[in-house]
């Protein structure tokens, strides 16, 4: 599935279910905040939700504090649909609608978080891609949080293929441009509880590649 097909399928998914029925519903995103709050980050930080949906994630950003807070997702219905629960809170977020594999950034992040897009991706140039994408958009010293479908994880999510991960097929993924911090699995209930389970990384931009990255 690619390009407008793409952006089709999630528009048609937001425009016709609830959040609260989805796969990924999430209230309290306690794994992706453990991520933030072990970082001891400066309010000021920059940080980008890719495949942010209408997730709750930006909402507790927002009431810890952050003031420099970013999502990005490919379904203008699900940036609607986030800006309608945060109401005027949602002039505080810069919202960026496209499909990860056209981003292309204009400045660079301290933290950049994906729990929803990077397992869709199951084309190897597709994963490139997102690869160099990330390597330009995070800072020096900057992290990267990535959750995706583990091996014991379901093979599909929303009718669409995505790729499984394992915590050392994901470590070697990124490790061209990031070292490791910490990998683990952990199991999402989804609401019509099934348990979903995920591996979750977190990754330091190595230094060696900063000096490359201009804007």
């Amino acid at each position: 599935m690619e390009g407008e097909e793409k952006r089709l399928h999630w528009e048609n998914i937001y425009l016709t279910k609830p959040l609260e029925t989805v796969s990924w519903y999430q209230p309290n995103p306690e794994t992706s905040l453990q991520f933030i709050r072990q970082l001891e980050l400066a309010k000021s930080s920059r940080i980008i939700d890719v495949g942010g949906g209408d997730s709750f994630f930006v909402d507790h950003l927002l009431e810890l504090g952050y003031e420099d807070i970013t999502v990005l997702d490919i379904s203008p219905k699900a940036i609607e649909r986030a800006k309608a629960r945060l109401g005027s809170k949602a002039d505080k977020i810069q919202w960026i609608i496209t499909d990860i594999l056209d981003f292309s950034p204009t400045r660079q992040y301290d933290v950049w978080h994906d729990r929803a897009a990077f397992h869709f991706l199951t084309a190897e140039n597709d994963v490139d891609h997102y690869l160099e994408t990330a390597g330009k958009a995070i800072s020096q010293n900057g992290i990267l949080v990535i959750g995706t479908f583990s091996e014991q994880g379901p093979q599909k999510c929303s009718g669409i293929d995505i790729k499984q991960y394992s915590q050392e097929t994901m470590t070697d993924r990124f490790k061209n441009d990031f070292e490791r911090i910490e990998c683990f699995s952990v199991n999402h209930k989804t609401p019509f509880e099934t348990i979903q389970n995920f591996v979750f990384c977190s990754f330091k931009r190595k230094n060696d590649i900063s000096d490359q990255v201009k804007f």
